[in-house]
């Protein structure tokens, strides 16, 4: 009985530990992230999403149609755009999980780990 009670306070102080780990890493990303911006499949401008202070917002004219990118924090959304649709718009902000894609301006932006790691989306 002793034994069975020592292997269950073992294996849950293990998995409360795995589960603050995660929950910690999730929360706290480790090393910097950069937003790489691409047009027609150039890159247009990277932002370091790690040194960014405030709010910071810029336009970016892809040819067919404007997209206003707003970065803060260690995050990034776009804030406007004049495509019928706004799919983009209503991704909302996001630091590193799935590219933003705004099918028609033909404008990806793809997170990338700064410490030279891959991306977040293969491709």
């Amino acid at each position: 009985m002793v034994k069975t009670r020592t292997w269950i306070v073992l294996i849950s102080a293990l998995l409360l530990l795995s589960l603050g780990l995660t929950l910690w890493l999730w929360l706290h990303p480790t090393g910097g992230r950069t937003a790489n911006i691409y047009v027609d499949g150039e890159l247009v401008r990277s932002v370091d999403l790690a040194a960014v202070e405030g709010e910071e917002t810029f336009t970016v004219d892809t040819g067919r149609g404007l997209n206003v990118i707003t970065v803060s924090e260690g995050r990034l959304r776009v804030s406007g755009a004049d495509c019928p649709d706004k799919v983009c718009v209503n991704s909302g902000w996001l630091s590193g999980s799935a590219p933003i894609v705004c099918l028609p301006h033909r404008l990806v932006i793809k997170f990338a780990d700064s410490s030279g790691g891959p991306d977040a989306v293969a491709g």
